[in-house]
């Protein structure tokens, strides 16, 4: 559900936001600061992936074990997704900003629900260690991305 809220909102803010002025300078630094995170979503994965997350949140939530299988397809799918649309960002391609986005918001929200899951299981959690790390980059990445764009109606020519 919360992944779900997630996309929305990136949705609706590659929808609602183009480029800002061309600025290389700031471009470079997202594209390096959503490789970082990229990376930083990963080592994250990895953690989860080791430590039985597809598992224990279930069993935390009352629900039967995630598909091993599904979840890493699922998180191998987005970091490549996210690798790609790091790539298209360098290159100024407006849909590379949805997955940008995703990471962004997912990355804030990963640095958030993990500390709270570790303290409702009353002890570490599957993905607690990475993530104020990964929570801390998907702030700063989402920061940058709006440094790069501008809202649409903003951008209009009063007529």
């Amino acid at each position: 559900m919360v992944l779900g809220a997630a996309a929305v909102v990136a949705l609706l803010l590659t929808r609602g936001r183009d480029w800002a002025e061309e600025n290389q300078a700031d471009l470079r630094a997202v594209v390096q600061m959503a490789a970082v995170t990229t990376l930083i979503q990963t080592v994250h994965f990895t953690e989860e992936l080791s430590t039985g997350l597809d598992e224990r949140l279930p069993a935390l939530l009352g629900l039967p074990p995630i598909p091993l299988g599904g979840f890493v397809v699922f998180n191998v799918a987005w970091i490549v997704i996210w690798g790609l649309s790091v790539l298209g960002l360098a290159r100024r391609v407006r849909v590379s900003l949805f997955p940008l986005w995703f990471l962004g918001i997912a990355s804030a929200a990963n640095g958030v629900a993990h500390p709270l899951l570790a303290l409702l299981a009353g002890q570490y959690f599957p993905g607690l260690v990475t993530s104020p790390v990964a929570g801390v980059m998907g702030v700063l990445l989402f920061r940058r991305l709006l440094r790069i764009t501008r809202r649409l109606d903003a951008m209009a020519v009063p007529a």
